[in-house]
């Protein structure tokens, strides 16, 4: 398991020359059998100085993302709480039936939604720019059905208590609804962190424009000459993904015991 990763990380300090010696074989650049190597034997930073500092393309890919992936979170923060709030803790007339659609919308793939999607869009004219990636990616339902679970995990004699102090509906869900469900609300959205951040099929499918495409299709674009390059632009994009398990694995560990919680 951690073999391929130690590798990529690994000959990511691998010189060209080297490269060309080891993978050759399999790239049409050169003859005998694959030599694949561990360790580099002349370990360098080239690499990294010619991806990180005369890639202008890369850069350019690297903020699409940041933009796409964030605005994706922000907006899903907004209306994915809301809805799941809704659905934990009113009872209103088809409240289930319309949960169940959610359920059915999120464990449908993308390619069953495409075509409809690419039409609506189109329609409202939105294809070719960010908000092509964002707006169907912000009323995902998979955040919603996660934080709902979380929401009503929550005892209902602590919102009882808090309206014989007084409390409003809004003051609920501001002051225990969210601190309560702040590790579900957490989950739900660095999970959609790790899904977004390496999308490709939305990208590929609303975006034509080079300029605007995130950092998940620089790879496809990279030559066999530049195999130095695809190592090290593998370690970068991997690096915020594990930053951000790292930074949020004790809210995962909090929000399956949150979802434990018993009245």
């Amino acid at each position: 398991m951690l073999l391929p990763v130690l590798m990529m990380v690994l000959n990511s300090v691998m010189g060209a020359q080297e490269m060309k010696e080891a993978y050759g074989a399999v790239l049409g650049e050169g003859k005998g059998e694959l030599s694949a190597r561990l360790l580099p034997v002349y370990p360098t930073l080239r690499p990294y100085v010619e991806l990180l500092l005369d890639s202008p393309d890369f850069f350019v890919m690297f903020w699409n993302s940041v933009k796409q992936v964030f605005s994706i979170l922000f907006g899903q923060t907004i209306v994915g709480v809301m809805a799941a709030w809704a659905f934990a803790r009113y009872e209103f007339r088809g409240r289930k039936p319309l949960f169940l659609m959610y359920m059915i919308l999120m464990v449908m793939p993308f390619q069953v939604t495409m075509v409809s999607s690419y039409l609506v869009l189109s329609k409202l004219s939105l294809l070719d720019t960010h908000l092509a990636v964002i707006l169907p990616a912000v009323f995902s339902t998979f955040p919603v059905f996660i934080m709902e679970k979380f929401f009503r995990a929550i005892p209902s004699e602590v919102f009882e208590a808090a309206k014989v102090d007084g409390a409003g509906e809004f003051t609920c869900f501001l002051r225990i609804g969210l601190p309560l469900g702040s590790p579900g609300i957490i989950a739900a959205l660095l999970l959609n962190f790790l899904e977004y951040w390496n999308g490709m099929e939305m990208p590929m499918t609303f975006l034509k424009t080079k300029s605007k495409l995130p950092l998940s299709l620089y790879l496809p674009e990279i030559t066999t000459d530049q195999m130095s390059a695809a190592f090290v632009a593998s370690v970068v994009m991997m690096l915020p993904a594990v930053l951000g398990f790292l930074w949020g694995k004790d809210y995962l560990q909090k929000g399956i015991e949150a979802s434990g919680l018993k009245e």
